[in-house]
């Protein structure tokens, strides 16, 4: 299995959590929606990344073999621990769910504007540190801006549309969600969790990240991060979300490994599966049910701490 990795090399990147050595590089030039491609300094909050992306669902007994795998040829995120981390996201959008169609209908250039947090949720407070991202597409590279804020502040910015106090390496990506979140009316429309391992490679494959997300879940209200309300598996159980993320290209033993293992690439997107499982949009042809494609697959309820 050959994957279409040929294109031009895009700069050096990595995954939340950020890892102290990384060095932030700034996005791609991509006319005047990236007016947050900046030039970046280390002492400052606000992280860039670009990257190509390449997504598969696997079920349990695939994980564990790829795991293993992993394990041998890479190093374990040192953010992961034994059992890995939670993500928890808040994705904001239009009433008319622009930023979810724009995915659907592959549009070479997207964004979306979300709130992250990584850990327990059951732990969020005001002051807990949290990252206001805008992920964006531009033709087959994936871009990812954000800058750490206190949760109360991070708010403030996304859901009072109120300025914040920055440094000026991040006045003009704040400047940027002011503009998305107020020009577009934008507002909390869907929120994912899932536990998470993580793997970065080394030596030969240093700029190389998996990472495998396991019990996908999702809800459609009480938006606050750290609510005590009751999530749903928004993708079946059985199965995990597998993703490749490189900065030039895929290496020949990750090709080989996917190809044994009969692993396809999907175009599902977490947001656009809960925004689909709770009937918001009707399902795509990229939503993921549990065995036939045409079986009508219900969220299934999920303990609210999980």
């Amino acid at each position: 299995m050959r994957l279409p990795f040929r294109a031009r090399p895009a700069p050096s990147g990595v995954d939340e959590p950020p890892d102290p050595g990384s060095r932030p590089v700034p996005p791609a030039t991509a006319g005047d929606t990236d007016r947050a491609g900046h030039a970046l300094r280390a002492p400052s909050r606000l992280h860039a990344f670009n990257r190509y992306e390449i997504k598969y669902l696997v079920d349990s007994g695939t994980a564990r073999a790829l795991r293993d795998e992993f394990a041998r040829r890479m190093e374990l995120d040192s953010h992961a621990g034994i059992a890995g981390y939670g993500v928890w996201s808040v994705y904001y959008d239009t009433s008319e769910l622009r930023f979810y169609w724009e995915k659907i209908e592959g549009l070479r250039f997207r964004r979306k504007l979300r709130i992250r947090h990584y850990g327990d949720r059951s732990t969020i407070t005001d002051d807990t540190t949290v990252y206001v991202e805008i992920k964006q597409r531009v033709n087959r590279v994936t871009q990812k801006r954000r800058i750490a804020l206190p949760y109360r502040l991070a708010r403030e910015l996304c859901d009072r549309r109120v300025p914040v106090d920055h440094d000026e390496s991040q006045r003009a990506f704040v400047e940027e969600v002011l503009e998305l979140v107020s020009g577009l009316d934008l507002r909390p429309v869907a929120m994912t969790g899932y536990q998470r391992e993580a793997f970065v490679g080394r030596d030969a494959d240093a700029g190389l990240r998996i990472t495998i997300d396991h019990r996908v879940r999702g809800r459609d209200r009480d938006f606050h991060l750290g609510a005590d309300a009751q999530n749903r598996l928004i993708v079946p159980a059985k199965l995990s979300v597998l993703e490749i993320k490189a900065n030039e290209r895929v290496p020949y033993w990750l090709t080989d490994l996917a190809a044994r293992s009969n692993m396809s690439v999907v175009r599902m997107s977490k947001y656009c599966q809960s925004v689909e499982a709770f009937g918001r949009a009707p399902r795509s042809v990229f939503h993921v049910v549990d065995g036939d494609p045409a079986a009508d697959l219900s969220p299934t309820t999920v303990p609210s701490e999980a």
